[in-house]
């Protein structure tokens, strides 16, 4: 089991802000919060060829149910799951069949421990919407954390395929972030590369390829990645500075060494990768 910085992000396209960066990279080891999943309910999947809908399209139906659906996000990305459910309810009573609104609820589910019901709501989904990439990535999602790779992978694959999907540098997080998991170095570092490929800018792609090629001895590339977030106040957090102390140390730069556990004890002192300096436990 590793025990460093993978991390699933928000990867929506453009810069996120500082405070959801910091919020997404303080998640632990290939853990998945709440917001991590939320890019996946809240945009559209494969694209669409019809007229894009402007703020005049939106009947009160719209504009009232996209509220609710506001609302429950807060409430899951904070562990509140029941408020969130009943905010979904409420959004679908609005609008039964308003995919952002399903899609969220089968997270909840999942994230409740209720993986029957939310394995069967995102095969519904899926049958009702078989072109939906975000539910793909979703339950691809779910079925990795489940320790079900295969039909995963396949789910990774299916929505990578699609005309015109919109998360594809989401899901090749994702399906790195598994196969990190997975113990599938090299071909996490190809999905990860190619993230990267597309949003550069996005520090948790950079933070997983970091270590990834950590884990694969390649320190060089990895401090090159690493230093990405930690040269910017919005993005350094624990994690990225423990990898990058990690790295320092492979390389036998003890100046480095010292500076970066200075930093670590000084703006992250409780946090648990400031622990594991204090004990000296580099190869957890």
């Amino acid at each position: 089991m590793m025990t460093s910085a993978i991390v699933f992000p928000n990867s929506r396209p453009g810069r996120p802000s500082g405070r959801r960066v910091r919020s997404l990279l303080q998640q632990g080891l290939l853990a998945i919060s709440a917001a991590l999943l939320l890019p996946g309910c809240a945009s559209t999947g494969a694209g669409s060829s019809t007229e894009p809908k402007t703020d005049s399209d939106r009947t009160d139906a719209d504009r009232r149910s996209s509220v609710r659906i506001e609302l429950a996000t807060g409430y899951f990305t904070r562990g509140q799951y029941e408020t969130a459910l009943d905010e979904i309810k409420q959004a679908l009573a609005l609008k039964p069949d308003l995919r952002e609104a399903i899609n969220l609820r089968n997270l909840v589910y999942a994230a409740m421990g209720e993986t029957a019901m939310a394995e069967e709501g995102f095969k519904r989904a899926l049958n009702s919407a078989p072109a939906d990439g975000d539910a793909m990535h979703n339950y691809a999602w779910f079925l990795c954390q489940q320790g079900r790779w295969t039909p995963s992978r396949a789910l990774f694959e299916q929505a990578l395929a699609l005309p015109n999907y919109r998360g594809m540098a989401r899901t090749l997080l994702a399906r790195g972030v598994c196969e990190a998991r997975n113990g599938e170095w090299p071909a996490a570092e190809r999905s990860l590369s190619k993230a990267f490929e597309l949003e550069p800018g996005n520090p948790a792609v950079a933070l997983n390829l970091a270590e990834v090629l950590y884990r694969q001895q390649q320190y060089e590339r990895a401090r090159f990645y690493v230093r990405r977030i930690n040269t910017q106040a919005d993005f350094v957090n624990a994690q990225s500075l423990w990898l990058e102390l990690r790295i320092e140390r492979r390389l036998n730069n003890g100046v480095a060494v010292d500076d970066l556990s200075q930093q670590l004890r000084r703006r992250f002192s409780d946090a648990a990768e400031t622990q594991r300096l204090r004990d000296g436990r580099f190869d957890d």
